[in-house]
């Protein structure tokens, strides 16, 4: 566990005056380690720094929790399965998090992940996060136009020299985003800017079923109806195709075609709030095929191949996705 001056409160700037009147009364920044990225994936350690209207941290809170299964990526997040053999269940900490996290905005780096894994604890634990909203700070520093190379969280820590002292570790990791949150937020507001909320849906599809080894991710096929999701519009341009070797760019048409490992709503989420345009076909302004399956003939790799339309698999693609370009002229 970290020592306690590396949860320490942050430095934080004078806030703008006045300050905007829509803005949310309260944040609870997240940040949680998993046992992977999939659905039937859990949580193994969780962290909260609320904040106050204008970014200034009021408490902080971390948990270690047992995923009752392999503990996953231990390379990355440091966790062993004889470390989180003692800690509680998720049903044993669900409502001391539920109380942190009611009547606040969650905010993450890449928001959606963290909330859908959350949404799923919770519905195993059969309750729900009382979340409404959630604030993806990557989609903030975006909108505020930060001169990063990525939008990594190691990216915008450098950006306004926030120190990581551990990074993968859940408590650290919502400390940095605390001290990264706070000056954007005063930027945000300073400038006017409508911060880039959504809305948070509890999720109902999860499994129990674990993964038969470290490194396994099972695949998921439809297997009932689910209502469909009318997403909003893309606000970008289409910049053509993707070049393999290359970035994505803001409004490049991608199409996804048979399984994949992270849920397919959960990975079209996040292609979403990188700013790329899902689309349902394949046409000649697709820019990108995603598959974990080039050689089936699917009807959207037949039209891809006859289109010359780039294919990758799912795995480049969450890679190219922590580093979408802006789009251009923007």
């Amino acid at each position: 566990m970290l020592d306690d001056r590396m949860a320490a409160a942050p430095r934080f700037a004078p806030p703008p005056s006045p300050w905007p009147a829509d803005y949310p009364e309260g944040y609870a920044v997240v940040d949680v380690e998993t046992t992977g990225l999939a659905r039937d994936d859990r949580i193994v350690s969780a962290a909260v720094y609320q904040l106050d209207a204008r970014g200034a941290v009021q408490d902080h809170w971390y948990t270690l929790v047992n995923p009752q299964r392999d503990p996953g990526p231990v390379w990355i997040h440091g966790l062993t399965a004889d470390v989180l053999a003692g800690a509680p269940l998720f049903a044993d900490i669900a409502g001391e998090l539920a109380g942190r996290l009611d009547g606040r905005v969650l905010v993450a780096h890449n928001a959606v992940f963290d909330w859908s894994m959350l949404a799923r604890e919770y519905a195993r634990a059969r309750s729900a996060a009382p979340v409404r909203q959630r604030l993806c700070t990557i989609a903030l520093s975006k909108e505020l136009g930060l001169p990063l190379p990525n939008h990594k969280l190691e990216s915008l820590a450098a950006h306004y020299g926030v120190v990581q002292q551990r990074a993968h570790h859940a408590l650290d990791d919502a400390r940095v985003l605390a001290e990264t949150f706070q000056p954007s937020l005063h930027a945000a507001a300073a400038g006017g800017l409508r911060l880039p909320l959504l809305a948070c849906r509890p999720l109902a599809e999860w499994s129990d079923t674990p993964r038969a080894a470290i490194g396994y991710q099972r695949s998921y096929r439809q297997t009932g109806w689910r209502p469909s999701r009318k997403r909003p519009a893309c606000p970008y341009p289409n910049p053509g195709r993707y070049e393999p070797g290359g970035q994505l760019v803001q409004g490049m048409r991608v199409a996804f075609s048979g399984d994949t490992s992270i849920d397919r709503e959960l990975l079209e989420d996040q292609a979403t709030e990188a700013g790329l345009h899902v689309a349902t076909s394949v046409s000649r302004l697709t820019s990108l095929l995603v598959t974990n399956d080039p050689e089936s003939f699917t009807s959207k790799i037949t039209k891809a191949r006859s289109f010359s339309t780039p294919v990758i698999d799912e795995a480049a693609f969450t890679q190219l996705l922590r580093d979408v370009a802006a789009a251009p002229n923007r």
